[in-house]
C-alpha cells in the first residue's frame, strides 16, 4: 500500500473553521507568503486558494471589501480580469496545464464559501486530473506544497 504525504493540509483543516474577518481583507494587509498572496495590483490582489482543486489553483479579488458583483466599479472588473488573464499566462509557464477553469461563485447557493467579498476563481486542468482519490475517497491529492506554488506563481508573473 502506498501512503500519502501531506502534513501542511492539517494545520488549514484544523483552523479552516476559526479563520476571523475576511481572508481577502487579511491579504491585502498581510504578508504575502503568509497570506499566499502572488501578485498585488492597484484594485486587486491574487492568492492561492487554502484549498485548492489542483496545483496552482488561485483566486482574483478586489482589495475593496465587495460582496456584490454589481458593485463592482469598471476599473476594477477590468483589473480581476486582466489579473486572471496574467495569471493563466504564469500558470501556463509554470504548470503547463491543458485548459482552464475560471469561475464567479455569487451567493452561497452558487457555491460560494465566502459570500462577503466576491472573487474569480482560476483553476488549471490536466486530462486526467480527476482520479480514483476524489470519486472513491474524498481525498484530493495535491503534488506541491502551497508555498512552492506561489513562489513559483510570483517569479513567473508577468511584468507591466
Amino acid at each position: 500500500m502506498k501512503q500519502l504525504w501531506a502534513p501542511w493540509r492539517l494545520e488549514y483543516i484544523e483552523s479552516a473553521d476559526e479563520e476571523q474577518g475576511c481572508l481577502f481583507c487579511a491579504a491585502v494587509e498581510g504578508d504575502d507568503e503568509e497570506r499566499l498572496v502572488v501578485h498585488r495590483g492597484e484594485r486587486a490582489i491574487v492568492l492561492l486558494n487554502k484549498f485548492p482543486y489542483a496545483s496552482g489553483h488561485f483566486m482574483v479579488a478586489p482589495k475593496r471589501h465587495v460582496g456584490e458583483f454589481g458593485d463592482l466599479d469598471d476599473e476594477e472588473v477590468l483589473e480581476l480580469h486582466r489579473l486572471a488573464s496574467s495569471g493563466i499566462g504564469a500558470l501556463s509557464q509554470v504548470y503547463q496545464p491543458q485548459a482552464y477553469n475560471l469561475g464567479w461563485n455569487l451567493g452561497r447557493v452558487a457555491g460560494a464559501g465566502i459570500v462577503d467579498h466576491i472573487h474569480l476563481h482560476v483553476v488549471p486542468r490536466w486530462a486526467g486530473d480527476t482520479n480514483f482519490m476524489p470519486v472513491l475517497a474524498d481525498v484530493k491529492v495535491l503534488p506541491e506544497h502551497l508555498l512552492e506554488s506561489r513562489r513559483k506563481l510570483a517569479e513567473a508573473w508577468p511584468t507591466a
